[in-house]
């Protein structure tokens, strides 16, 4: 039976097939422009939210999902789309539930993807207009599927009970499912931990381990029953990156001759505080427990391998300074055999390029292409293996990711946004003489809205330049005074892009009837290492002194209100409210949302060790003791007065709960005005559709009462 969901989604796709070639969208999303209406709550959550695009191997067609919150369920269902590059779209998948991360067989023919649809998260194979046949059914899920290249076999993780993984994979199944039923029937709910790193951002992990496997796809595709898995990386080691800080793209790859995978590797020991990723290799038979690490030069972490289309060089990222994972990603590649081992010793690409490498692709034997933050937006650079330096061939066109190429190297495909246009898959004719991307449509254009686009500023700092966002509302009176929401964006080395958020949205913000400012300050990614590295150690110095120059700017702007001034921040904005609290009066109230507030708790009881490590020089107990107390927010707790929403969330691992807590504690003893609001089944972000609404309505309505939206 169809859901009605199904069916809603096969009405928005007839109506982009009729549309045809008028689909695709050169300059972006039709309903961006002034004569549409303001976002609000509702409308944000109408919008069809696409990612993770694929181009056909013949460039002709994309894959992408694209998924919609529903509100009533409080989860997202998520299909898969296929669309051609003239813009007639087909559903592929139909059921309610979470189909996604689709991805090509090598010769295009085959197409698989994850699905919940069985109970459990498992792998889907599909061909052409049949129905799709289901791959895996292990007891652990399966995910990140990687497809050989003579696509007769499929690589993918699941995270297993490592002591198990030796044994027949029947027998490991098994035990698996048997322990996973034990413990979700016991009324016991005890976890019992031996080591660090038992949980990862919003979840418990325990003893469990990122394995990977492969599978055999032929006796399926031929109407036979799914094959037996091999765990190809039994033991006691992760096998996967567990922290998203280390994974760019795939994270393992076929060797040339498809007889091994090289894959990277989490540290084998003290990877609570060890950052040193590195490249292994086991054959694709399995039941090798000694990991064959690539003999590489890097002494930081390392991974997302990818071999040329020949096979005979290896390019991956690597970084240079262990225990940093902000670090600046340089491109490497070596020489290899077809086996995978290295054959050669391995050369930077981009080691005078002062931006740092995300996603790649080889664009042929010769040159690979890849993306870079850079100014507050993304930029796309070309580099020949022999050498040279790397040639930028795009930039300015707000946030790409996500990026694959077809056989021929001349179609590339990302996801593309902007900070008033919600992710898109576009396509780049890499033979045109000047390079654009092109959105496809998703059906977000029938929904048209006001949304102005951003300006971007400069403003003089302590030895450097800061880049700088402004908003403005729909409607914008320069004539007229408005409130300003000043917004700290977190990580700290992260950045505000020309891009969009289904988190924390600019656009949204300023819809409600203020100018928005976001700034990136000491710290902020895509203005070079220095910047990056200048925030490790001060977080409260040089930045929150770029930030007071930001905010000085924007005073000065004669249609703010410099009487109605909020700011706002989540993770490291989040702790920049906190030590704002103690350190400014220029606002009329300050939203945090799961910020660090005293660093000692803090490194007591994230997961991440390394971070605090390095920020800081060190575990407190160290040299660097003081470190931790000269930009501790709790330090300055006599000087709080700011009416003050805090946000922080139970299986919030990242940032543990017990901060906004003992905030909360803090202004409720110190009786400054301020609501705790705490979400018992979030983590670090508020990502369930009806939480998202009610995070949104009790922000803007804690905002709307210390600085009312509006001109005056």
């Amino acid at each position: 039976m169809i859901s009605q969901i199904s069916v809603l989604w096969r009405k928005a796709w007839q109506t982009l097939v009729i549309l045809g070639s008028g689909a695709m969208m050169t300059a972006g999303m039709a309903g961006a422009q002034a004569d549409g209406k303001p976002m609000t709550i509702d409308t944000f959550f109408q919008l069809r939210r696409a990612s993770d695009v694929r181009i056909h191997p013949g460039g002709d067609r994309v894959v992408y999902t694209l998924s919609t919150p529903n509100l009533a369920d409080n989860k997202s269902v998520a299909t898969v789309i296929s669309q051609t590059l003239n813009g007639r779209g087909e559903q592929l998948t139909t059921s309610n539930k979470r189909d996604k991360g689709a991805r090509w067989s090598p010769d295009g023919t085959l197409l698989v993807f994850e699905s919940g649809r069985s109970g459990s998260n498992q792998l889907w194979l599909l061909a052409g207009q049949g129905e799709a046949r289901q791959l895996t059914d292990i007891a652990t899920g399966a995910s990140n599927p990687v497809w050989s290249r003579d696509g007769k076999k499929i690589a993918f993780v699941s995270g297993v009970w490592p002591e198990y993984s030796a044994l027949p994979y029947a027998d490991s199944n098994a035990k698996n499912k048997k322990r996973a039923d034990e413990q979700e029937k016991n009324p016991v709910k005890a976890k019992v931990f031996t080591r660090l790193f038992y949980r990862h951002w919003d979840e418990y992990v325990e003893d469990r381990r990122q394995h990977l496997f492969v599978v055999d796809t032929g006796p399926v595709l031929a109407g036979g029953p799914m094959q037996t898995p091999r765990d190809i990386t039994p033991g006691d080691r992760d096998a996967y990156p567990t922290s998203s800080t280390f994974s760019v793209g795939d994270d393992f790859s076929f060797s040339p001759d498809d007889k091994h995978i090289v894959f990277t590797a989490v540290p084998k020991e003290d990877e609570a505080w060890n950052t040193r990723h590195e490249l292994c290799r086991v054959p694709v038979t399995g039941g090798d427990t000694d990991w064959q690490g690539l003999k590489t030069v890097s002494r930081g972490a390392e991974g997302a391998p990818l071999f040329s289309p020949d096979g005979k060089t290896l390019a991956y990222r690597a970084q240079s300074r262990p225990g940093y994972e902000a670090d600046r990603w340089e491109l490497w590649v070596a020489p290899c055999a077809a086996d995978g081992t290295l054959a050669g010793a391995p050369r930077s690409l981009t080691q005078g390029l002062d931006r740092s490498v995300d996603s790649l692709v080889w664009k042929d034997n010769g040159t690979l292409l890849f993306l870079a933050e850079e100014d507050g937006a993304s930029a796309l650079f070309a580099v020949a293996t022999a050498g040279g330096e790397p040639r930028k061939l795009l930039a300015g066109k707000g946030q790409m990711n996500t990026m694959s190429i077809d056989r021929a190297g001349k179609t590339l495909a990302v996801m593309q946004a902007r900070m008033n246009l919600p992710p898109a898959p576009a396509v780049i004719d890499l033979t045109a003489a000047v390079l654009a991307p092109r959105r496809l449509a998703t059906g977000n254009e029938e929904v048209l809205l006001d949304l102005p686009a951003p300006e971007s500023v400069r403003v003089p700092v302590e030895g450097a330049m800061m880049q700088m966002w402004i908003l403005k509302p729909p409607g914008f009176d320069p004539t007229r005074k408005w409130p300003m929401v000043y917004l700290v964006h977190g990580g700290p080395q992260g950045a505000w892009e020309d891009g969009w958020s289904w988190r924390w949205n600019p656009s949204l913000w300023a819809a409600r009837g203020y100018v928005v400012a976001c700034p990136n300050p000491r710290g902020s990614t895509g203005f070079g290492q220095k910047f990056v590295d200048e925030i490790s150690g001060d977080w409260g110095g040089k930045c929150y002194n770029d930030l007071m120059s930001g905010l000085a700017v924007v005073e000065k702007l004669p249609y703010v209100d410099t009487t109605r001034m909020a700011s706002a921040g989540a993770s490291f904005g989040g702790y920049m409210m906190n030590w704002f609290q103690g350190t400014t009066k220029k606002f009329k109230t300050l939203i945090t949302h799961c910020g660090v507030y005293n660093f000692d708790s803090m490194y007591a009881t994230t997961e991440e060790l390394w971070f605090d490590e390095w920020e800081h020089g060190g575990p407190p107990w160290g040299k660097n003791r003081a470190s931790y107390e000269k930009h501790s927010p709790h330090r300055l707790a006599a000087n709080f007065a700011t009416p003050m929403l805090i946000i922080h969330n139970d299986l919030d691992f990242r940032v543990p709960v017990s901060e906004g807590h003992q905030l909360f504690t803090t202004l409720q003893r110190l009786k400054v005005p301020s609501k705790f609001i705490n979400f018992p089944d979030e983590g670090h972000w508020v990502l369930k559709p009806k939480n998202s609404e009610y995070w949104h309505q009790q922000v803007f309505s804690w905002l709307e009462k210390y600085a009312p939206p509006g001109p005056r």
